[in-house]
This record gives structure tokens, C-alpha cells and sequence, in this order.
């Protein structure tokens, strides 16, 4: 009777355990679900958000979304999709598409994210049909993130693309290994599937003049399509918007004050956080990082992450969306005669981002939320950037105001100059010609002349600032190794960062506009003293940051006792800072005796110790831990400048035994220009020295490493 009492029992509390699991459930999901109790926000909502462009997901709805029907519908010939990571490609996508509406061809600009490629070989049946792809090559040859599924997609078997017409522009850096990887095997890839190629490869170098490389290729694209489609060629240099401006009033609350995706997201932070939907980081702390002595700046930043469920690892990379200095912001006001704080909004004019029903009609609100609308995707498709708005918020966070125009923006803008020497010469910048492009180079490349240089130095330019708004690049994300480890900062996020500030040859003083945030933040900060964090409240320092995560293969090894060479002169300690706090703690905090850890070796290089050392008290310290092998290079504290580069040379012996007979893993970095390339060459040099290896052999073997992840660079140019 006591066996049964106990297993009644048992079996009791296991059903309670099951129903409150789905009690639990149930309640999660109702809270997940949006509210459809109030008409008014539910028609914000769908105002606000574009239908899923992967295909409607209801049951017996078929290729509603599919961009081939999009274009069929809408008589679109061209579809250029883009891979873009900094928003260059996208960019270039987008002034293709405008340029194809001179040849009378209607274009399609397309995220592969947010399109079925299997729809690809359904191109074919459309006459006439161009498919182009601007592709940058990211990281060790990867594709940009929004292009990963496309590129996975493109080199699996099975694959038919026979008779499809393409082209491909790649977008890649000279002084990276893989240069252009991506364009060049899609390209390639295609072209095996049976694609009939319309133009050969065309191939942008980052590290060069890539608006020149790229203005090259698009004129014998476009003298290849207009031969093979018989196309006339229009010289015609008038103006041709893509956008109309919709003048106000508009409700106030449906007006969109910096958020990037959706409407008031800053005042209802929803999870999951990405690049569409960031998470508003309160910044808890801020230090300078180099001497009172030095000149220069650079600055370490704590951002608050505890009231979310946000996870990063050790070497992945924080994205933060900056804003335009509010001076320059002004300025523009100034110049353009304008009232900053009027509220408008841009309206696409293209016929296929205003279609009658935006998804499938009738249908109740919560079909449409269901089944049809993305919400993690902002309204891009209708308009330049989040609308409605005010200027000054277009100006703040939507529009780049800091980058050099491109020769298309100059072209754009020539018509509304009044004086004929400023119209001359902006016209010229935005030819094609031999002196056009000498002409480019030196007044806006070698001059670094912004938007806003320009509109100072040509009195008689003018254009209305709606037009301005149109053309302006989109205001993108900027990138930092994360300079911290989850495993010691589970609720904190660490950036170190070097304040650019410099003058230009026109005497003008040019900030980053991130880096810049980061200085008004820190100055905030000093100018209230360290107040003390008072309960309840997640930000006691003025700002936050939006803020999302991106992996990266830039990763600590899964053995913890494998030995690790870290080389990253200046910021490049970043990343390495993470390394070894996470290696510390598996050493020592890890109960109940810790864990072994293999060598962990940091080459480090600055210019001075008194000025620019970062991280110098950290560092000792985990060197009396025993956690850290220290090797230092002051490149300015002596006559002889002294790099890490040096120093790898004179440990190449102790070096080759780590990586050969150890099996050590490799980490890079920094600038990918001068010290990674270095680097590089010192590895290669190494293995030929101290494994008795030919250079072809040492080049081979050094390639191995890099497949096997055991040699890994986080750069930047």
C-alpha cells in the first residue's frame, strides 16, 4: 500500500509538473502575441511594417512575396541584389537600378535575406531579364551576413540556372588574402549552372579608389547591355527622382524620431536585438585610456546589457549606430535655408512599393500580423529611410553627412547650382571623363570635402533638402571588437576606441561620427562625476547607444589547454583583452581548482609608455597570475623604431615550435594594410627558417593553418 501511495504520489506531481509547464507556455505566448485589443495601434502596425518578403507563410497562398512576380507585375526587367555589410554595395545596388531608368529599363533593388533565390531560374521567363549582384567579400572571404544563405545556396548541388543573364560586381580589399572571394565565385558558380554572363566580373578594391573602379565597370556594363539588348543610350544628364516629398501634417504619433526598424521602439524595447531592432544600451562607464601628455584619444566604454537577454562571446563584434554631430546637423540648416524641424516624409514613386493592398485583403488584423507582415524588418521599400520625420532626425540618424559624395550625388546636385563655374565643375566630378576623374580625386577624395564642405565652398549650390535626403547615403552601423569576456561581463559590454579627429587640407576639422558619440558621452560623464547608480534606474550617465551583436569567427580554441599567439598592436588588444580575462577565469575561478590553460602570448605595440600603453595595469596583473606572456613593442621610445613585427622575427624559433609541434593558434589584429600583411609575410618566413621548408612549401602550410582556423585576423583598412 506504501509502494502505491508512492507512486500516486509521484504520478501526481508529475502532472502537476506538466500542467504548469503548459500553463507557463500559454502564458509566454499571449504575452508574445501582439495586443489586438486597440484598432488605432494595429493599424500603426501595419503601416509601419512591410509584408514578409520570404513568402507568405498561411497555408495554400503560393509566391505571394516572390520577387519574380513582383517584377512580372510591375514590368520590371532588372532585379539587382546586393551583399553588404557596411552599406557600400547596397549603395552601388541602388545606383545601378536609378542608372537602368536612362535605358528605359525598370530595375528592382533586392536583399537576398528577404528573397526565395530558388525563385532565380523563374527569371528566365521574363524577356529580356538582367539579374545583377553587387557582392562584398567580408572577413577571411565570407559573405556579408544578409548574403549567406544565398552564397550556401549557390554552392550546393542540384542547381539549375541554365539561360539566366547576370552580372556581378564584387567588392572586396587588396590587402586582405581573399580579395573579392565572394564576387569572384559567385560569378564563377553561376556560370557553371549554366548563366549566360552579360559582362565580365567587375572588381572594387576598397584600399584604391573603389567609386573609380566601380564608375569604370558600370560604363562597359551598361555599353554590354545596351548592344545586347539594342538599347539606345541616353546622354541625357536631367534629373531623375526615385522619391517625391509628401509635406505634413502627420499624426504625431506616427512619426519616427531616430529608431531605426519600428515605430517607438526606443520607448518599447522588444527582444530578440538585431541590426533591424538594437537594443538602447545605457552607458554605465567611460575612461580615457591614454595619458594626460598625449595629443590623441582613446577611450574604453561599458554598455549595459543586464535587462536583456543579449549573449556574446569572447572576439564578436559590437555594432553601434551612431548620430551626426548636431553642429553639422545645424549646419546644413544654415546653408540650405531651411526649417530643420519640419516634418516630412519621401515617397517611392515606383509603382510596385505602392501596390493597392500591401498583402492579401480582406483579412482580419490578426491574419495580417499572423501570416503577412515581418516585424523585424523596417519599411525600406517605400521610402529612403524611416518616414515620417523631421529633417533635423533625417539629418541626426538616418543620412551619412560625413563621407565623401560619390560622382552620382555630384551629378544630381550640379543642376541646382546658379553659379556656372560651380555648375562646370561638378558636372565635370560627376562625368566620366579622364579630367573628371582627376578632377574627383583631388577636390573631394585628397580634400576629404563632405556634403557639407561642399555646399560652404559652392555658395551658388542650393538644392532643396529633400532632394539632398534622397540622395545621401543611409547613416550605417560602426563595427568594435568587443574588448571583454562574457565569462567575467555576462551584463557588460566593453569597446575600446581611438576618438578620430584630424584636419583636412581645407583646414576643416573632420571627426568619426561614432567615435565622436563616444567623446560627447565621455565629456557628459566627466562633467556630472562619477554620480552613484541609484536603485531601479539601468542608466545613471546621460546616453545610450543602439547596440546589436554579430558572431564572428574570431574565437578563442575549443581546448582550453591549446596555447594561443596573439598579435594586435594599439586597439588590436581589444579582442585579446577578452582572450586572456577568459582565460583567467578558467584558470582561477573556476572551481574547485580551475581548469588548464595553455601558453597564452600577447605581442603588443604602441608608440610610447607614458602616453598611449593601454591597459597597462590589467596586463601586469595577469602577468604576476602567471595567466600572460607579455612582449611589448614602444615603437617611438628609442631612436630605432621598434614594431611587433621585430619582435616576431626575433622569436621566430620559440614561434615555429608553438604553431608546428604545440599546435598554437594564431590571432591577428589590427590594420590590415601595413602590420597584418607584415605579419603574414614573418609567418611564411618562419616556417621556411625553422621547418627547412621552400617559400612555395612555408606559403602552402601557412594557408593550412588559416583552413583550419587555427589562423585567424580580425583587420580593418
Amino acid at each position: 500500500m506504501e509502494l502505491l501511495s508512492f507512486q500516486l504520489d509521484t504520478f501526481d506531481i508529475a502532472i502537476f509538473i506538466v500542467l504548469l509547464i503548459i500553463s507557463l507556455i500559454a502564458i509566454y505566448w499571449f504575452q508574445r502575441k501582439p495586443t489586438l485589443s486597440k484598432p488605432d495601434d494595429i493599424q500603426q502596425t501595419i503601416r509601419n511594417f512591410r509584408i514578409d518578403n520570404g513568402g507568405v507563410k498561411g497555408a495554400g497562398a503560393s509566391h505571394e512575396g516572390s520577387f519574380v512576380d513582383r517584377m512580372i507585375h510591375s514590368n520590371k526587367k532588372m532585379v539587382v541584389f546586393y551583399g553588404s555589410q557596411t552599406g557600400t554595395a547596397e549603395d552601388f545596388a541602388q545606383r545601378i537600378a536609378k542608372q537602368a531608368k536612362r535605358y528605359g529599363i525598370s530595375a528592382a533593388v533586392c536583399d537576398p535575406e528577404e528573397c526565395d533565390m530558388e525563385e532565380l531560374q523563374r527569371l528566365i521567363a521574363i524577356d529580356k531579364h538582367l539579374a545583377l549582384f553587387c557582392l562584398a567579400t567580408y572577413g577571411e572571404g565570407d559573405p556579408t551576413d544578409n548574403a549567406q544563405e544565398f552564397y550556401e545556396w549557390l554552392r550546393e548541388n542540384g542547381r539549375d540556372l541554365t539561360g539566366l543573364h547576370y552580372a556581378v560586381f564584387g567588392l572586396g580589399n587588396k590587402t586582405y588574402e581573399h580579395y573579392n572571394a565572394v564576387g569572384k565565385l559567385v560569378d564563377k558558380r553561376i556560370t557553371e549552372l549554366g548563366g549566360v554572363r552579360v559582362c565580365d566580373l567587375g572588381l572594387g578594391d576598397d584600399d584604391g579608389n573603389i567609386e573609380d573602379d566601380f564608375m569604370a565597370w558600370a560604363t562597359i556594363f551598361w555599353q554590354n547591355v545596351c548592344h545586347k539588348y539594342e538599347l539606345v543610350i541616353n546622354t541625357d544628364g536631367t534629373s531623375m527622382r526615385q522619391y517625391k516629398l509628401v509635406p505634413g501634417p502627420f499624426p504625431v504619433d506616427s512619426v519616427f524620431t531616430g529608431e531605426i526598424g519600428r515605430l517607438k521602439s526606443y520607448e518599447r524595447q522588444k527582444p530578440p536585438y538585431d541590426a533591424r531592432n538594437p537594443y538602447l544600451a545605457p552607458v554605465t562607464n567611460t575612461r580615457e585610456l591614454f595619458q594626460n601628455d598625449c595629443l590623441r584619444s582613446c577611450l574604453h566604454l561599458e554598455l549595459d546589457i543586464s535587462a536583456t537577454n543579449i549573449k556574446y562571446e569572447a572576439g564578436y563584434h559590437v555594432g553601434v549606430f551612431p548620430s551626426n554631430d548636431a553642429a553639422l546637423v545645424n549646419r546644413v540648416g544654415e546653408l540650405l535655408d531651411v526649417n530643420l524641424d519640419e516634418i516630412i516624409s519621401l515617397l517611392n514613386v515606383d509603382e510596385d512599393a505602392q501596390k493597392k493592398y500591401p498583402f492579401p485583403c480582406p483579412c482580419s488584423y490578426r491574419t495580417a500580423l499572423t501570416y503577412y507582415l515581418d516585424l523585424t524588418k523596417d519599411a525600406q521599400k517605400k521610402y529612403p529611410f524611416p518616414c515620417p520625420c523631421s529633417y533635423r532626425t533625417a539629418l541626426t540618424y538616418y543620412l551619412d553627412l560625413t563621407s565623401m559624395p560619390n560622382t552620382q550625388i555630384l551629378k544630381e546636385i550640379a543642376q541646382y547650382a546658379t553659379d556656372e563655374n560651380d555648375k562646370t565643375l561638378l558636372t565635370l566630378m560627376g562625368s566620366y571623363s579622364e579630367e573628371g576623374k582627376i578632377q574627383y580625386k583631388e577636390w573631394i577624395l585628397d580634400s576629404c570635402r563632405s556634403i557639407v564642405a561642399i555646399l560652404e565652398d559652392l555658395p551658388s549650390l542650393k538644392p532643396p533638402l529633400d532632394h539632398l535626403c534622397e540622395l545621401l547615403p543611409r547613416l550605417h552601423p560602426r563595427y568594435y571588437s568587443i574588448s571583454s569576456s562574457p565569462k567575467v561581463h555576462p551584463t557588460s559590454i566593453h569597446i575600446t576606441a581611438v576618438i578620430v579627429h584630424f584636419e583636412t587640407p581645407t583646414k576643416r576639422v573632420a571627426k568619426g561620427v561614432a567615435t565622436n558619440c563616444f567623446k560627447e558621452l565621455y565629456m557628459k560623464h566627466q562633467a556630472i562625476g562619477c554620480a552613484q547608480h541609484k536603485e531601479g534606474d539601468t542608466c545613471h550617465l546621460p546616453g545610450r547607444l543602439p547596440i546589436f551583436i554579430r558572431k564572428s569567427t574570431f574565437r578563442l580554441p575549443f581546448r582550453f589547454q591549446t596555447p594561443i599567439i596573439m598579435i594586435g598592436p594599439g586597439t588590436g588588444l581589444a579582442p585579446f583583452r577578452g582572450f586572456i580575462q577568459e582565460r583567467h577565469f578558467f584558470k582561477n575561478q573556476v572551481k574547485p581548482q580551475g581548469k588548464p590553460v595553455g601558453e597564452t602570448i600577447l605581442y603588443y605595440g604602441c608608440r610610447n609608455r607614458a602616453e598611449d600603453y593601454l591597459y597597462e595595469e590589467e596586463l601586469n596583473y595577469f602577468v604576476k597570475e602567471n595567466v600572460l606572456e607579455l612582449h611589448i613593442a614602444f615603437s617611438r621610445d628609442q631612436e630605432e623604431k621598434i614594431y611587433v613585427t621585430h619582435l616576431l622575427k626575433d622569436h621566430g624559433a620559440k614561434l615555429w615550435k608553438l604553431i608546428k609541434e604545440d599546435n598554437a593558434s594564431v590571432y591577428v589584429c589590427g590594420d590590415a594594410k601595413n602590420m597584418a600583411r607584415d605579419v603574414h609575410s614573418i609567418l611564411i618566413d618562419i616556417a621556411q627558417t625553422y621547418g627547412n621548408m621552400t617559400s612555395e612549401r612555408a606559403a602552402a602550410f601557412i594557408k593550412d593553418l588559416i583552413q583550419k582556423e587555427r589562423y585567424s585576423q580580425d583587420v580593418w583598412s
